[in-house]
């Protein structure tokens, strides 16, 4: 009795083994089956990028969008493949069945990975409607620098001190984006003042005079002075110019034009007034001189 109960799991664990084994065996038309069906949507995948690849260059679309474009085909083409291979391998699953697997499976995986979609999905669409290109200056909110590359998920900025930033799609995307070098030229503006016993007319001239003298400074562009502001010490003028949209070419030129103004305006004799400051005092202040120690001169002045 006891051999009996000994030898039962025995023979269970043996049929269980028999019938996975005979499942296998007659599982595997369907599995070669399925291997074929996964070779070809391979092919077929990599025909696609190919062609995809081909097609947009003779476009002469931007490198990164190419492959973003590639990258989705491909998707495209391995998800179909993989659901004929499913329903290839197991007759019993329906194409509908699948689908709503599928669908379910991708609610789950978009509920996980979220962000990484949605940095995915905002690259794709920076990629199609070009705001900016590689090697372009860019500012946006506290972030500023070189594009290097445009990924699909991040784009990778080079600050101007060298550092290397990789920053989310979905952060360029949803914020204020400044190109800075989307035109070749660019406004620059600074603030001149001058003393008020000036003459107004005299003062712009040479300024205006002084800014077109820079070879840093567009020849195609007006030059405006403009008289702007009463400040505490002098009259200010607003003077504007252009120059290379790059941040290097604004540095180059605001050095020129500065120092060209005050070049000009001392050779025609017009100050640049420093800060006057009036000091009043309420009660008497005592002078004294310094070889007569501490003997007052006078009690008021």
């Amino acid at each position: 009795m006891d051999l009996d109960l000994a030898l039962e799991p025995a023979s269970i664990l043996s049929a269980e083994l028999g019938g996975i084994a005979h499942g296998l065996v007659a599982l595997l038309p369907n599995l070669f089956a399925a291997a074929v069906v996964l070779m070809l949507t391979g092919l077929l995948a990599w025909t696609l990028g190919k062609g995809i690849t081909r097609t947009f260059r003779r476009s002469r679309a931007r490198p990164a969008l190419i492959e973003a474009m590639r990258q989705l085909v491909r998707t495209l083409v391995w998800l179909l493949g993989l659901l004929v291979a499913a329903t290839v391998m197991f007759p019993e699953l329906s194409p509908t069945d699948a689908l709503a697997g599928l669908g379910i499976g991708s609610i789950a995986v978009g509920l996980a990975f979220r962000d990484v979609f949605e940095n995915f999905l905002a690259g794709f669409l920076i990629l199609l409607r070009k705001p900016m290109r590689v090697g372009d200056d860019i500012t946006c909110e506290h972030v500023a620098g070189r594009v290097e590359q445009i990924r699909m998920r991040d784009t990778w900025l080079r600050k101007r001190s060298g550092e290397l930033v990789l920053v989310p799609n979905s952060f360029l995307f949803k914020n204020p984006l400044e190109v800075l070098t989307d035109l070749a030229l660019r406004r620059i503006e600074v603030v001149a003042g001058v003393a008020y016993g000036e003459d107004v007319d005299r003062s712009r001239a040479v300024i205006e005079a002084a800014v077109a003298s820079c070879d840093s400074v567009s020849e195609d562009r007006r030059i405006d002075v403009f008289a702007s502001a009463f400040a505490d010490s002098s009259m200010e003028f607003t003077v504007r110019w252009w120059t290379g949209s790059a941040p290097i070419d604004e540095h180059r030129s605001r050095d020129e034009v500065v120092a060209a103004i005050k070049r000009a305006l001392d050779s025609a004799g017009i100050e640049i007034p420093f800060p006057y400051r009036t000091l009043m005092f309420k009660g008497s202040v005592p002078l004294r001189r310094a070889d007569e120690g501490a003997r007052p001169l006078t009690d008021r002045y």
